[in-house]
């Protein structure tokens, strides 16, 4: 690490400290608003609508965790964050905390003072490239113009990538998605490489789609997932359980369509303990007894969050795979609600 980068971690993780010792749900509630950082816009996972609205799968944990707060999922100020800013913007207090494709590793956990609450979406980098190119493989890339956004695992992934396979390429470097689709398009790189949610996502937005393929090869591990400061261990289990509430509503089949009826009481103690029925947990959360009841009916449940914003149904796509219920064979999985 060179001294300018070890110097900016040192600051990030000297901001979060100073702004985790506030006590950010007090601050919530007092404000009546959630300042959550999102994407600059990536479709499916949080960019604006045509009236300026914030939709997306990111977003939507943004709108549960308000509603699971201050009873209303619409109190969310949306800030958006490039790679770059994203970190300071949390470290700083600017935003309450980090819904956007970001991957949780050890240095962001560790020297960044950064809490993962869990993992919203598993994914993995993959690559992108025009038909016409002819290219059936990453590994058939060798001296490829890729754009790549600057600040991210997937600059790193990619470095190992062509090393270990004894390739070179040439970076063309962004800072977000919405720079790369152009240059992209136009063909000033050869490839566009991120997370390949990111990848369909992107490829969603091109007049034609059927131009581009994402090539097989899935190149790391990517586990996204919202994150908060470290040292705030209230609001860390606040936005946490919120997740884990929607995780386990689908896993349980408490759905937009049946929660009224559901939180009237079931002859299930676990469904009862998370919608509030039952047991005191809103309480150790320091919230109202509905939390969760109020988190899932600001759009759903996981699965319901998921075929609304991303599924294959949308033009984004994307299959369940690894995000589905434990249950199902995939890797979704709440811990108990006790």
């Amino acid at each position: 690490m060179n001294k300018s980068v070890f110097l900016g971690a040192l600051t990030v993780a000297g901001l979060a400290a100073g702004a985790a010792a506030a006590g950010t749900l007090d601050d919530v509630k007092a404000r009546g608003k959630l300042n959550c950082g999102v994407v600059t816009g990536l479709v499916g996972f949080g960019a604006p609508d045509a009236n300026g609205e914030w939709q997306g799968f990111d977003v939507a944990v943004c709108r549960a965790v308000a509603a699971a707060v201050l009873g209303d999922p619409t109190a969310v100020e949306f800030v958006p964050t490039t790679a770059k800013t994203r970190f300071t913007a949390l470290a700083s207090g600017e935003i309450d905390m980090l819904a956007r494709n970001t991957t949780w590793t050890f240095s962001r956990d560790v020297d960044l003072k950064f809490e993962f609450v869990g993992i919203n979406y598993y994914d993995g980098q993959g690559f992108m490239v025009p038909k016409e190119l002819g290219v059936s493989s990453a590994k058939e890339l060798d001296g490829a113009t890729i754009c790549i956004q600057t600040g991210t695992t997937t600059e790193l992934n990619l470095a190992d990538f062509f090393r270990k396979n004894n390739i070179s390429y040439e970076p063309v470097p962004i800072e977000t998605n919405a720079e790369a689709q152009p240059l992209y398009l136009e063909g000033a790189c050869d490839v566009y490489t991120t997370d390949a949610s990111g990848l369909a996502a992107t490829r969603a937005a091109f007049e034609n789609p059927g131009d581009h393929v994402v090539l097989p090869e899935i190149i790391s591990k990517e586990p996204l997932g919202p994150l908060v400061r470290h040292g705030d261990n209230d609001w860390g289990d606040v936005v946490r359980w919120t997740l884990n509430a929607l995780i386990a509503a689908e896993e349980y089949g408490v759905t937009s369509a049946n929660l009224e009826e559901m939180s009237a009481g079931t002859d299930n103690p676990e469904i009862n303990r998370l919608l509030g029925s039952e047991g005191t947990l809103g309480e150790m959360l320091g919230l109202s007894a509905d939390w969760a009841k109020q988190a899932i009916a600001a759009g759903g449940n996981y699965g319901e969050l998921f075929e609304k914003t991303i599924g294959e149904n949308t033009p984004v796509g994307l299959a369940r795979g690894l995000n589905a219920q434990w249950t199902d064979g995939g890797l979704l999985y709440a811990p108990p609600f006790r």
